[in-house]
C-alpha cells in the first residue's frame, strides 16, 4: 500500500502538466497558422496593390494616346481644310483671270473697231454703250472699270459666301469631335470607377476573409416572385403543390396607377373597340350581297366577292400581306428585343412550345376564315354576339385541362350568353337575311369561329409565361400567313376554291389595304390601353364588341336588327362584362 502511494504521488505533478503542455502545443500551432495565412494575405494584398497600379498606368497611357490621336486627327483634318481652301482660291483666282482677260480682249476689239468708223455710223447697243467721239474714252474706260469692280465684288462675294459655309461645316464638325471626345471621356471614367469598385470589394474580403455571413433576405425573393406574378398569366397547375411559408412581414402593396393613365387606357380600349368594329361592318361590305349596300346613304356598293370558304381565304391572305408587311415595324416599336427572342425561339428548340404557337396559329386561322364566311352570310353583329360563344368553350376547356372550376358568376354569366346566342341567332332563323345569304351556312360558321377562337386562346394560356406577347403575335401572323398561303395554293373543289372576276382585283386590294391597316390600328391601340389600363379593364371595355358593330352596321349601311336579337346581344355583352369584372375582383378578395 505504501508503495502504490509513493508511486501515485510521483504521477501527479506528470498529470497535471500535460493539458498545459497540450494547449501550450496547440497554441503555438494556431500562432504558426495564422502567421502563415497573413503572411499570404499579405502577400496577395501587395500583387492586388501592384496590378492596381499597373491598371492606373495602363489607363493613363490610354487616355495620352487618346489625345495624340486626337491632335494629330485635328491637325490633319485643319491642314487638310486648308489645302482644300488654298487649292479653292487658286482655282478661283485663275478662273477670275480668264475671264477679265477674255473680257478686256473683247473691249479692246470694240473700242479698236469704232474707232475706225465714221462719225455717222450708228452707235452699237450692248451693256456697255461706246460712244464714237474720241472725246469720251476717257467715259468709256471708265464704264469698262466700274463694270469689272462690279464683277469683282460679285465673285468675292461668292467667295466669302463658300467660305463661311465651309467655315460653319468645319465647326460643326469639330463639335460632333468635341461631343465624342466627351462621351470618350465619360466612358473611361467609368471604367476606371468599376475597376476601382472590384478592387476595393477584393480589399474588403481579404481584410476579412473569415467573416461567411452571407444571407438571403426572403424579402428579395418574395419580390421576384410578386414580379413574375404580375408578369405571368395565373394559368392553374394540373396538380396540387406545397404551401410554400411566407414571411411575417406583409410587403406594402405596389401604388395604384393614376386615375389619368387608366382614363387614357379606357379611352384607347375604346377606340380599339371601335376600330374593330369598323373592320367587321368593312368585311360585311367587301362581300357582295343579294341587293347592293347603301353607305350613309350616300352611294350603292354592290360589293367585291361573294362569300365563301376560298372567298374568304383570299380575303384573309390579301389582309395579312399588308400586316405582315407593317407588323414587324410596329413589333420592333412596342418591344425593341423581339428579333432577340424570336431568335431565342428558333434557337431553342422546345417542341412543346413550338407545338402550342402553331397550334394556337393554326386555330386562330380557321377562327378568322370562318368568321369571314359568317359576315359575309348573316349580319355582323348577328355573327360577332354567336362568335361569342368562345368565353363558354374556354372556361369549359380551363376546368378539364387545368382543373380551374368556375364560380357561381361564371356559371351565371354562361347561362347568359347561351340564352341571349340563342335570342340573337333566332331571328336569323325565322326570317331571311337581309343581305340575302346563307343563315345556317353564317350561324355555324360563325359558332365553329367562336369554339376555334376558344381553343387559340387555352393554347395561348398554355404558352404563356415563355415567350413575350408580341413576339409570340408576331410568330402567330406569320404561321396564319403560311397557313392562307397553302391553303390557295393547294387545289380545292369547286364548292371551296375562290371565285373572283377579274375586273375585281383592284378593289379587293384596296380592301386588303383598309382591312390591314384597321388591324395593326386596332391591335397598336390595345397594346396601349394593356400598358395604361390593364388588361382586365381592356377586356372589359372590348365585351362592347358586337354592339358596336351592330350601331355601325345601322349607321354605316343601314343593317337593321330585330328587338329580339339586340336583346339576345345585350345578354351577351352583358354576361361577358360579368365574367371579366369577376376575374378582376376576384384577386382582390383573395388578396384581402
Amino acid at each position: 500500500m505504501a508503495q502504490r502511494n509513493v508511486y501515485s504521488s510521483k504521477d501527479e505533478p506528470e498529470d497535471a502538466q500535460s493539458p498545459e503542455e497540450v494547449l501550450h502545443s496547440v497554441m503555438q500551432e494556431l500562432e504558426a497558422l495564422h502567421q502563415n495565412v497573413k503572411g499570404q494575405l499579405n502577400q496577395d494584398i501587395t500583387r492586388l496593390q501592384t496590378e492596381k497600379n499597373h491598371l492606373i498606368e495602363d489607363i493613363e497611357d490610354l487616355r495620352e494616346q487618346y489625345r495624340k490621336l486626337q491632335s494629330q486627327q485635328m491637325e490633319s483634318l485643319s491642314g487638310r481644310y486648308i489645302q482644300q481652301q488654298q487649292l479653292w482660291l487658286k482655282q478661283l483666282a485663275q478662273v477670275l483671270a480668264h475671264n477679265l482677260q477674255d473680257l478686256l480682249v473683247q473691249r479692246f476689239n470694240e473700242l479698236s473697231a469704232n474707232s475706225g468708223n465714221s462719225l455717222s455710223s450708228p452707235i452699237p447697243s450692248g451693256e456697255f454703250p461706246i460712244p464714237l467721239p474720241p472725246s469720251n474714252y476717257d467715259e468709256r474706260a471708265s464704264q469698262l472699270l466700274a463694270a469689272l469692280d462690279e464683277r469683282i465684288d460679285r465673285s468675292f462675294q461668292m467667295l466669302e459666301q463658300d467660305l463661311t459655309s465651309y467655315e460653319s461645316e468645319l465647326s460643326v464638325r469639330l463639335n460632333n469631335m468635341k461631343t465624342l471626345e466627351l462621351q470618350g471621356e465619360e466612358l473611361l471614367q467609368n471604367l476606371v470607377n468599376r475597376i476601382r469598385e472590384e478592387l476595393e470589394s477584393e480589399e474588403e474580403y481579404l481584410e476579412n476573409p473569415f467573416d461567411a455571413q452571407d444571407s438571403y433576405p426572403e424579402e428579395s425573393t418574395n419580390s421576384v416572385n410578386s414580379v413574375r406574378a404580375q408578369v405571368l398569366p395565373p394559368t392553374p397547375a394540373p396538380r396540387p403543390q406545397e404551401p410554400v411559408p411566407q414571411p411575417s412581414s406583409v410587403p406594402s402593396p405596389a401604388p395604384a396607377k393614376a386615375s389619368s393613365q387608366v382614363q387614357t387606357g379606357l379611352v384607347l380600349a375604346l377606340s380599339s373597340a371601335v376600330v374593330l368594329s369598323l373592320f367587321n361592318v368593312c368585311l360585311r361590305i367587301l362581300i357582295k350581297g343579294k341587293n347592293p349596300r347603301m353607305v350613309f346613304g350616300l352611294f350603292e356598293f354592290p360589293g367585291v366577292v361573294t362569300p365563301g370558304f376560298g372567298n374568304s381565304l383570299l380575303i384573309l391572305l390579301m389582309r395579312l400581306i399588308v400586316v405582315m408587311a407593317l407588323m414587324p415595324i410596329l413589333a420592333t416599336f412596342l418591344y425593341p428585343s423581339v428579333w432577340k427572342d424570336i431568335r431565342r425561339l428558333f434557337e431553342s428548340g422546345d417542341r412543346a412550345l413550338w407545338s402550342k404557337v402553331l397550334g394556337s396559329a393554326f386555330f386562330l386561322f380557321l377562327s378568322q376564315v370562318l368568321i369571314y364566311l359568317a359576315i359575309g352570310n348573316i349580319p355582323a353583329g348577328i355573327a360577332i354576339t354567336i362568335f361569342f360563344i368562345y368565353p363558354i368553350v374556354t372556361v369549359l376547356g380551363s376546368w378539364i385541362l387545368f382543373g380551374s372550376r368556375p364560380s357561381t358568376v361564371g356559371f351565371l354569366a354562361i347561362v347568359g350568353i347561351t340564352a341571349g346566342l340563342i335570342l340573337a341567332g333566332w331571328p336569323s332563323f325565322a326570317a331571311p337575311a337581309p343581305g340575302g345569304g346563307n343563315v345556317g351556312v353564317g350561324v355555324t360558321a360563325a359558332l365553329a369561329s367562336g369554339i376555334t377562337f376558344a381553343g387559340y386562346v387555352l393554347l395561348t394560356q398554355m404558352a404563356a409565361g415563355k415567350l413575350h406577347p408580341i413576339p409570340f403575335s408576331l410568330v402567330n401572323f406569320a404561321a396564319i400567313f403560311v397557313f392562307s398561303s397553302l391553303s390557295l395554293w393547294v387545289p380545292l373543289s369547286e364548292n371551296f376554291s375562290p371565285k373572283i372576276d377579274q375586273n375585281v382585283w383592284p378593289g379587293l386590294i384596296i380592301g386588303g389595304v383598309i382591312l390591314g391597316v384597321l388591324t395593326l390600328f386596332s391591335y397598336l391601340l390595345n397594346n396601349f390601353a394593356i400598358r395604361f389600363a390593364g388588361a382586365a379593364l381592356a377586356s372589359v371595355i372590348g365585351t362592347l364588341g358586337p354592339a358596336m358593330t351592330a350601331l355601325f352596321g345601322f349607321l354605316i349601311i343601314n343593317e337593321k336588327l330585330q328587338p329580339v336579337a339586340i336583346l339576345g346581344m345585350a345578354v351577351v355583352t352583358l354576361s361577358v362584362a360579368a365574367m371579366s369584372v369577376e376575374r378582376i375582383v376576384a384577386p382582390q378578395k383573395k388578396a384581402s
